[in-house]
C-alpha cells in the first residue's frame, strides 16, 4: 500500500506556527527579538567552531564599548561630550562673531554715507540699511562661527562612531516611553535643523513609533537657536562667575537635557493616548570606531549643514529686517504696529513670564527661529534700528530697562526650546505625514508644552519667592 508523503512546505508550516506557539507561551517575550537572538547565537556558534585564530588579540573596541555603554558611565560621559561640544563652540566663536559684527558695521557707514550722497529719502535708508542690511548682519555674524565650530564637532562624533552608541544607551529609555531607540538618532539630527530631523525619522520602520519622532523632534533645539540660548545664559543666568563662558555652556546643556526629559515624557503620553501600540524592538549591531577623516568631515559640515543653514537664514532675515522695520516705523496714534501687538500679547506674556514684545518676536520670527533675537532688539528700539554688536552689557542694559530678570531669560530659553516648530519644519513634517491634522497637531502640541512650562515655571518661582 502506497502512503503519500506530506508536502514539505506544509511540514514547514506547521513547524514554524508549532515553534511560534511555543514562544509566545514565553511570558514577556518578544518573538522577533527571541529569533533574532537565536540566530546570531547561532551566527557565534559556527564562527566558534570554523575560525582559528592565529594569536589572542585584545578587542579594543569591546573595551571602549564596555565603558561608553555601561549603566555607570555611559550617560555622565553622553553629558561630558554634550558640555564639552557647546563650551567649545561658546568660547571659540566669542572672537570670530566679534570680528564679523565690527566688519558688519563698519561697512554700514559706508552704505549709510552712500545713501546721504545719493540724496536718497530716510524711509529707504532705514529699510535698506538699519533694517535688511542690520538683520543680515547680525544674523550672520551670531550665527556663523558657532555654527562652523559645533557641526565639525558633532560631525566628529559622528565619523568616530560615537552616536550609535548614544542610540544603544538611550534605547531602554526609549521603550519606556513607548518609542523606538532609533528616535535618538533623529533627535541628534535635530540638532543641526529639526527639518532634517523630521526627515530621518523615515529610518524608524514602524508608523506609529515614527510619527512620536516626528511630533516631538523639535523639543530639540535647532542651530538657530543655540545663539539665543546662549546669549541668555551668559546675560542674565551666569552673572557672579569667574568663568562665564563654561557656566553658560553646563546651563545651555542643562536646558538641553530638560527638552530630552520633555521629548521622553511627551512620547510616554501620546504612546498612550492618541499613539497607543506595542513598541518595538530593533537590533543595533554597534560599528566599528573609525579614525575619523578630518578634511572631509569639514568640508562635508561646511557644505552640507554650515552654509544651507545660514543661506536659509539669510534669505529669512532679509525680508523679515525690512518687514519688522516698517512695522516698527508705522504708528497708528502714538504707538507703531508693533507696539499694538505687543500690548494684545501682553497679558499673556505675563503669564508666562515674558512680556508681548518678547511673543511677538517669536511669532514674527515664525520663518526661522534665527531672527528672534534680531527681531527683538527692533521692537525694543521701537525705530526699527537693531542694537549694535560693540557689547554685549548694552543688550543686557536694554533687556533689564524693559523689566527683565533672571525668570525672563530662563523663560525665554525654555520658550524657544519647546515652542511651534518654523516653517520650515512644518512643511517638512507635512510633507513626510501628508497631513494637515498632524502637521497642525505638532504645532499644537509644542506650543502647548511650551506655554504650560512657563506658567508652571512663573507661577513655582513666584510662590517660592514669596514663602522664602
Amino acid at each position: 500500500m502506497r502512503v503519500e508523503s506530506q508536502d514539505p512546505l506544509a511540514a514547514a508550516a506547521g513547524r514554524a506556527k508549532a515553534l511560534r506557539r511555543q514562544v509566545e507561551d514565553l511570558e514577556g517575550t518578544d518573538v522577533r527579538d527571541t529569533l533574532v537572538a537565536a540566530l546570531y547565537a547561532k551566527a557565534e556558534d559556527i564562527y566558534q567552531n570554523s575560525v582559528i585564530e592565529p594569536q589572542q588579540r585584545v578587542d579594543w573596541d569591546q573595551k571602549v564599548d564596555d565603558i561608553l555603554t555601561s549603566k555607570v558611565l555611559g550617560y555622565p560621559l553622553m553629558l561630558l561630550a554634550l558640555g564639552v561640544i557647546l563650551w567649545i563652540s561658546i568660547t571659540a566663536a566669542n572672537y570670530p562673531s566679534e570680528l564679523l559684527a565690527t566688519s558688519f558695521f563698519a561697512i554700514e557707514k559706508h552704505l549709510s554715507a552712500v545713501f546721504a550722497k545719493l540724496n536718497a529719502p530716510g524711509w529707504l535708508h532705514g529699510f535698506v540699511v538699519l533694517g535688511i542690511y542690520r538683520s543680515l548682519g547680525w544674523v550672520i555674524a551670531v550665527m556663523l562661527p558657532p555654527m562652523a565650530i559645533f557641526f565639525p564637532l558633532f560631525g566628529l562624533l559622528e565619523d568616530l562612531g560615537y552616536l550609535p552608541r548614544v542610540a544603544f544607551n538611550l534605547d531602554r529609555l526609549f521603550q519606556k516611553a513607548g518609542a523606538h531607540g532609533k528616535q535618538a538618532l533623529t533627535m541628534a539630527m535635530g540638532f543641526g535643523c529639526n527639518a532634517a530631523g523630521v526627515m530621518a525619522a523615515r529610518i524608524i520602520d514602524s508608523p506609529r513609533e515614527r510619527m512620536l519622532a516626528i511630533l516631538t523632534n523639535n523639543f530639540m533645539p535647532c542651530n538657530g537657536r543655540f545663539p539665543l540660548l546662549i546669549a541668555m545664559a551668559s546675560l542674565f543666568l551666569s552673572g557672579g562667575f569667574a568663568r562665564v563662558n563654561l557656566i553658560a555652556a553646563l546651563i545651555v546643556a542643562a536646558v538641553v537635557l530638560f527638552g530630552v526629559a520633555i521629548t521622553f515624557l511627551v512620547s510616554y503620553i501620546l504612546s498612550r493616548t492618541l499613539l497607543r501600540g506595542v513598541p518595538s524592538f530593533f537590533t543595533l549591531e554597534l560599528p566599528p570606531y573609525r579614525r575619523p577623516q578630518i578634511m572631509q568631515i569639514l568640508v562635508r559640515s561646511l557644505l552640507d549643514r554650515t552654509l544651507p543653514v545660514l543661506l536659509r537664514a539669510v534669505k529669512v532675515a532679509a525680508p523679515a529686517g525690512g518687514i519688522v522695520w516698517i512695522l516698527a516705523n508705522l504708528h497708528i496714534g502714538d504707538l507703531n504696529i508693533i507696539g499694538h501687538g505687543a500690548s494684545f500679547l501682553d497679558p499673556l506674556g505675563s503669564l508666562l513670564g515674558m512680556d508681548g514684545y518678547i511673543l511677538l518676536a517669536f511669532i514674527l520670527a515664525f520663518p526661522a527661529n534665527e531672527i528672534v533675537l534680531p527681531v527683538l532688539l527692533m521692537s525694543y528700539l521701537g525705530v526699527g534700528a537693531m542694537l549694535e554688536f560693540d557689547s554685549l552689557a548694552a543688550m543686557k542694559t536694554l533687556f533689564a530697562s524693559r523689566g527683565w530678570t533672571w525668570v525672563t531669560a530662563l523663560n525665554v530659553m525654555i520658550f524657544s526650546m519647546l515652542h511651534f516648530p518654523c516653517g520650515t519644519t512644518l512643511l517638512t513634517i507635512y510633507n513626510e505625514t501628508k497631513s494637515r491634522l498632524w502637521t497642525c497637531a505638532a504645532a499644537v502640541l509644542t506650543t502647548g508644552t511650551a506655554v504650560l512650562v512657563c506658567v508652571v515655571i512663573t507661577q513655582g518661582i513666584a510662590v517660592l519667592q514669596k514663602l522664602f
